[in-house]
């Protein structure tokens, strides 16, 4: 490009563009959701030339969540929904219903467990001590096969071929002096 040599970058007026304003971006949906409209299936993976914007008032420890709005394949109703960085997630706002998540209910379902544990030792001291064996056991049991894959690693990484060279070599010529002999 050419500049001429009176240009100055400082007279150039300066882009004022809104807080709220909105960017096309092209996203995948990130789960599956169904229209509360027409009734059709959106999948996961479902490619979108979708609207993002930044939610006003809206942060979690110092990020920004971000709302995206699609529009159904079918009846053309708009979706939203916004990014969870709490949960490294998405939450559906309107337009269409999440569908069934394993994910999400395998982790519910650990959370559960863990809570009925800790209150069961609350309650009985014996479990305590019989989930701290459990627990102990397991960890050694562990730790006993981390050391025999540590050895194995050792003894495959600790193969020194001069030295072997060096000592069938001897071998040779012990047998050479004991056939001279």
């Amino acid at each position: 490009k050419y500049y001429p040599p009176d240009f100055d970058p400082a007279k150039i007026p300066k882009l004022k563009l809104p807080k709220d304003r909105q960017y096309v971006v092209r996203l995948m949906a990130p789960f599956n959701m169904r229209c509360k409209t027409c009734g059709e299936y959106i999948y996961k993976g479902k490619k979108f030339n979708a609207r993002k914007e930044t939610v006003q008032n809206e942060a979690y420890l110092g990020l920004p969540i971000f709302r995206f709005y699609i529009k159904c394949t079918r009846c053309l109703a708009e979706i939203t929904f916004k990014t969870d960085p709490e949960n490294t997630d998405y939450t559906m706002e309107h337009g269409a219903t999440r569908n069934f998540q394993a994910e999400k209910l395998l982790e519910e379902e650990e959370k559960r467990l863990q809570k009925e544990r800790e209150e069961e030792e609350l309650n009985n001291p014996m479990k305590v001590l019989e989930n701290r064996t459990k627990d102990s056991k397991l960890e050694m049991e562990v730790l006993e096969n981390l050391q025999e894959l540590k050895e194995l690693n050792q003894c495959q990484a600790n193969v020194d071929f001069e030295a072997m060279l060096k000592q069938y070599k001897e071998l040779e010529e012990e047998q050479r002096h004991k056939e001279q002999e």
